[in-house]
């Protein structure tokens, strides 16, 4: 099949690639010339694991092209996908302004009895498929009524593991009632299904919540063991336990349970935020998501005043380590990062800080300038720090040399916002070990 991705961004470049990977050819459009002429000459513009390899294979083999005229795409296209940013107003609301200015740029190139399938791939408030469709026909310069349909597919991909997502999902979702639509999907996500895992068809106001209901169902669970750890501290427990205890029953489920400081991203803050404002907008007070908001925007934090009570209260000229600044491992996305909220708290309080990402940096020092120092490695960051603080669970801080890390650190001081290390082991090496939900070594 032909495709047109319309938005370069994480979404639209990892399902163009991937449709590509099954033999379609797509095209990708977006309006930035730099960012088109790198990924035409094969520079990914995203750090997704697997993605650059597929990527510059479908290149090679003339799937896959990039540029910057939706007209070029859409012309022989059969589907469009809009894969578009939606992201939060001052409200919370989703901005739907990308989407709706190439639906109606759509209307005015498409013709009259070429049927095409236009797909809203980003993550959109219910309803937004009808607000596409009126773009397109309110912008058309011939009837074309019976020449497109608008179907609602969300995405359900992980950063870190999109790709696997995208060619093994756990479903399909597909919200349309065109049968003409139904037959076109069917066939296009034949490829990815064929261990038996569903396509799910349902009207497009279903397909829409699905997408909102699912992450912020797993928002929930994420700040509900972030209280659970913080009832653990009080209580005497260890959340690690609690964890196993009630993860092994297959109603709860292990995934998603691990405490820590908060979630980030481009997905769950967006998504819960977008799905509490659509919820007042028709008189529905949505309770528990507000506390899920509230939760998070607190945990965020939650490491500082465990590092202020062990420094006594004064901060001024400690210097403090920061391993992470990507929201999660595997991905170099620091939107609503953690390691971002602690470094300005830290920094108005008269610290400084060093920090290390494997793949954030060149993204986190576009925001932050100097404001504190780039590290070259995970072991040049604790030069001359009070303590280290870890934000983000790369695998490569799990194991570290504790010997070099002792004798680099000014103390022996850690503040793990991620749980990363074993209680016992920290006791044995003589470390002050502060984590999430379990007892303070030291």
């Amino acid at each position: 099949m032909k495709i047109a991705v319309i938005g370069t961004g994480y979404v639209g470049l990892v399902t163009g690639t991937c449709f590509a990977e099954t033999g379609n050819n797509v095209t990708c459009v977006d309006i930035d010339t730099q960012k088109v002429e790198k990924l035409s000459s094969g520079q990914i513009t995203i750090f997704e694991p697997g993605l650059e390899k597929l990527f510059l294979r479908n290149q090679k083999e003339g799937r896959l092209h990039f540029t910057t005229s939706i007209e070029q795409a859409v012309e022989n296209a059969k589907i469009i996908f809009l894969a578009l940013p939606t992201p939060p107003g001052e409200d919370g609301s989703a901005d739907l302004s990308y989407i709706l200015n190439v639906a109606a740029h759509l209307g005015k190139i498409l013709k009259s009895g070429d049927y095409k399938v236009i797909i809203d791939k980003s993550t959109v408030p219910v309803g937004t498929a009808e607000k596409v469709r009126n773009a397109v026909l309110s912008n058309a310069v011939q009837d074309l009524s019976a020449s497109f349909d608008v179907v609602s597919n969300p995405e359900f991909l992980r950063e870190g593991v999109a790709v696997e997502d995208f060619m093994k999902p756990d479903r399909v979702v597909i919200g349309t009632d065109s049968e003409a639509a139904k037959k076109i999907m069917n066939e296009l996500y034949a490829p990815f299904v064929r261990q038996g895992n569903p396509i799910i068809f349902m009207d497009e106001k279903s397909a829409e919540l699905t997408k909102y209901a699912a992450n912020s169902f797993l928002a929930v669970k994420i700040s509900f063991m972030n209280e659970i750890a913080q009832l653990c501290e009080k209580l005497g427990a260890d959340v690690d336990m609690v964890r196993k205890g009630i993860g092994s029953d297959e109603r709860i489920g292990k995934r998603f349970l691990f405490p820590g400081i908060g979630y980030g991203g481009s997905c769950f803050p967006k998504d819960v935020q977008a799905l509490s404002k659509s919820s007042h907008e028709v008189k529905y007070d949505f309770k528990i998501l507000d506390a899920v908001m509230e939760v998070n925007e607190l945990q965020k934090l939650y490491l500082i005043p465990k590092i202020e009570k062990y420094f006594q209260g004064n901060l001024n000229g400690k210097h403090f380590a920061i391993w992470g600044l990507a929201f999660k491992p595997n991905t170099d996305d620091i939107r609503e990062a953690p390691a971002f909220y602690m470094i300005d708290a830290l920094l108005s309080k008269g610290a400084t800080v060093s920090a290390f990402d494997p793949e954030a940096m060149p993204n986190s020092k576009q925001v932050l300038g100097d404001k504190i120092r780039f590290a070259e490695n995970q072991y040049d960051a604790l030069q001359k720090a009070d303590a280290l603080i870890i934000a983000t669970e790369w695998n490569e801080f799990r194991t570290p040399d504790f010997d070099q890390l002792s004798g680099l650190l000014k103390n022996k001081v850690i503040f793990d916002g991620r749980n990363l290390f074993d209680l016992s082991s920290m006791e044995q090496l003589g470390y002050h070990y502060e984590s999430v939900g379990r007892k303070i070594i030291g």
